[in-house]
C-alpha cells in the first residue's frame, strides 16, 4: 500500500528541508505544499496578511488533488496543515498508510529562522498567527526541530519502517 509521510507545523519549522532530505533518502516523491498556494494567497502573505480558512480551502484541495494524481507513488509532503480540519481536507479520499510528523519548536527560534530565510513569501511577522491557530493532534509523532536534520530523517525512517 502507498505510504504518505506528512510533515506539518508552522512556517519555518523545517518541513521543506526535512521533506527533501527524507524523500531523497527514501526515494519517495516530494510534494512542497507551498507550491500550491494561489497568487492571491502569496500576495496576502507577502504583505503580512494572515490567511484565513477560506484562503486555505483552495490550497488544501489543490494539494489533495496532487496526492490523488500520484496514487502509485510513495510521497513525502511538506504542508503546514495547522488545524485538524485542514488535515482532514488534505487527505480526503486518500487510501494509503499515512504517517504524521509535527515539527515543533520555540517561537523565538522559528522567528529567527524566518528572518534569515531568503526568497520566501511568508513574512516572519505572520508567525504568531500560525502559533495562535495550530492544533496539535494526539495521533502524530512530534519532532523537536533543534535536532539535526540527519537525526530527524533517521527518526522518521525508524518510525515508518518498523
Amino acid at each position: 500500500m502507498q505510504k504518505i509521510i506528512i510533515l506539518f507545523g508552522v512556517s519555518g519549522s523545517g518541513k521543506s528541508l526535512i521533506g527533501k532530505k527524507l524523500s531523497d533518502n527514501l526515494s519517495f516523491e516530494f510534494i512542497e505544499g507551498d507550491n500550491f498556494h494561489s497568487t492571491d494567497n502569496i500576495k496576502k502573505m507577502k504583505t503580512n496578511i494572515s490567511l484565513n480558512d477560506i484562503d486555505r480551502e483552495e490550497w488544501l484541495m489543490s494539494i489533495n488533488n496532487e496526492l490523488k494524481n500520484n496514487l502509485d507513488k510513495d510521497i513525502v509532503i511538506a504542508c503546514s496543515a495547522l488545524k485538524e480540519d485542514y488535515r482532514k481536507k488534505l487527505i480526503s479520499g486518500i487510501n494509503a498508510n499515512i504517517f504524521w510528523f509535527c515539527l515543533k519548536g520555540e517561537f523565538r527560534l522559528i522567528q529567527e529562522r524566518l528572518k534569515n530565510r531568503k526568497n520566501h513569501f511568508f513574512q516572519s511577522d505572520l508567525l504568531q498567527s500560525q502559533f495562535d491557530i495550530i492544533e496539535y493532534p494526539d495521533y502524530c509523532n512530534f519532532i523537536n526541530i533543534t535536532e539535526s536534520p540527519q537525526d530527524i530523517v533517521k527518526f522518521i525512517k525508524h518510525k515508518i519502517l518498523k
